[in-house]
C-alpha cells in the first residue's frame, strides 16, 4: 500500500490508494469480509495511515483528520463488505449485467408515484461501473473534506 501512491499529490494519492484497495477487494472478495470481521487487524491501521497521512498533507487540520480518515475507511469497508457479500450470494451467476437488468426490471415495476427517483435511475443499474461509482464516492468525500477545511494546500 505504501508504494501505491508514491510521489503523487495528496488527493491523487488518496484516490490511488482507494482504487488499489477496491481492485484488491474486487479480485479477492474475502478481503472485504476480513476487513469487516476483524477491523483491528494490521490492514485497518495501514489503511488509516495511508489515508490519514495524505489528508495531513492535504492540509486537513489535526482535529479533523480522524473523522475525515474514518469516513474514507468506512466508504472502503462498506464497498468491500458489499462486494464480498455479492460475491458469496452471486457466485453461481456469471452475467452481472443480466442480473442487474432483472433488478432494474423489478424497480421499474414499483409505483412511480412512491419511487420516482428509483424509476429515473433504474435504467442505469445494469450498465453502471462499480469502480467508477466507488471513485465517485471517494471524490464526494474529498470534496466535502476540502470544502470544510479550505486551506492553502487543501486544493493540492
Amino acid at each position: 500500500m505504501a508504494d501505491l501512491a508514491q510521489g503523487a499529490r495528496p488527493r491523487e494519492a488518496i484516490r490511488a490508494l482507494a482504487l488499489g484497495l477496491f481492485d484488491a477487494i474486487d479480485v479477492h472478495p474475502w478481503v472485504g469480509t476480513q476487513l469487516s470481521r476483524a477491523p483491528w487487524l494490521a490492514a485497518i491501521p495501514q489503511i488509516f495511515e495511508g489515508f490519514g497521512s495524505r489528508l495531513e498533507e492535504l492540509g486537513v487540520p489535526e482535529e479533523a483528520q480522524f473523522d475525515a480518515t474514518s469516513t474514507l475507511v468506512i466508504h472502503v469497508r462498506g464497498v468491500a463488505g458489499q462486494n464480498a457479500a455479492n460475491a458469496r450470494l452471486l457466485a453461481h451467476r456469471t452475467d452481472r449485467t443480466a442480473f442487474l437488468g432483472e433488478i432494474a426490471q423489478q424497480w421499474a415495476q414499483l409505483d412511480p408515484a412512491r419511487y420516482p427517483f428509483v424509476h429515473r435511475v433504474a435504467a442505469q443499474l445494469p450498465e453502471h461501473d462499480d469502480r467508477e461509482q466507488f471513485l465517485a464516492g471517494i471524490d464526494l468525500i474529498l470534496g466535502g473534506i476540502e470544502a470544510a477545511h479550505p486551506g492553502p494546500s487543501a486544493r493540492t
